[in-house]
């Protein structure tokens, strides 16, 4: 089980400190690439998760949204060493409703995507040729919007904007996250 508070604080890379950089660094444990914003934090400052250009060294990434909480990351690996992706796949093979709310969220964050791109961005990913391919791929860089196959992505995005399967995990796995805009 988790608890602790998660804020939105939307912090653009060109307003983050030296050390704030180096600490992204450090959870990512490699230089961060791509990086636009710490978009979530916790209540000490430690940076939840991240968002990121969709185009990282002239290749498409379909990452909009980054985890990289520790405590988080953790609790995660573990639900999902354990299992939790097959038996939230079952529930979304039996639930019609669910699959059309993951397909709406897959749309949402696609053009959340696009709304993260600068105009120069977005001309050098159509000259590159990966329009197409970042238009089609939603959470986690998934073309079948019924499909669950990683956990950390999901929650990334979900603490940036509720989603299902967010919510699911909340509800069946005891996470208590406040999320809260600043």
């Amino acid at each position: 089980m988790v608890h602790t508070a998660i804020n939105i604080i939307s912090k653009p890379v060109s307003e983050l400190s030296t050390q704030e950089v180096a600490r992204v660094a450090t959870l990512l444990q490699r230089p961060a690439r791509g990086l636009l914003a710490i978009e979530c934090a916790d209540k000490k400052g430690e940076p939840a998760v991240l968002r990121v250009a969709p185009l990282v060294d002239q290749k498409p990434f379909p990452t909009l949204f980054w985890l990289v909480h520790p405590d988080i990351c953790y609790w995660l690996d573990g639900l999902e060493a354990n299992g939790v992706i097959a038996q939230l796949q079952l529930v979304v093979d039996e639930n019609v409703e669910l699959q059309q709310e993951l397909t709406h969220y897959h749309h949402w964050y696609i053009a959340e995507r696009w709304r993260s791109a600068t105009p120069e961005l977005i001309d050098e990913i159509v000259v590159l040729g990966y329009r197409s391919a970042l238009d089609a791929k939603g959470v986690g860089g998934l073309g079948d919007y019924t499909r669950i196959r990683c956990l950390h992505t999901w929650y990334g995005a979900h603490l940036v904007r509720s989603n299902p399967v967010g919510r699911w995990l909340d509800d069946s796995h005891g996470c208590l996250l406040i999320n809260q805009k600043n």
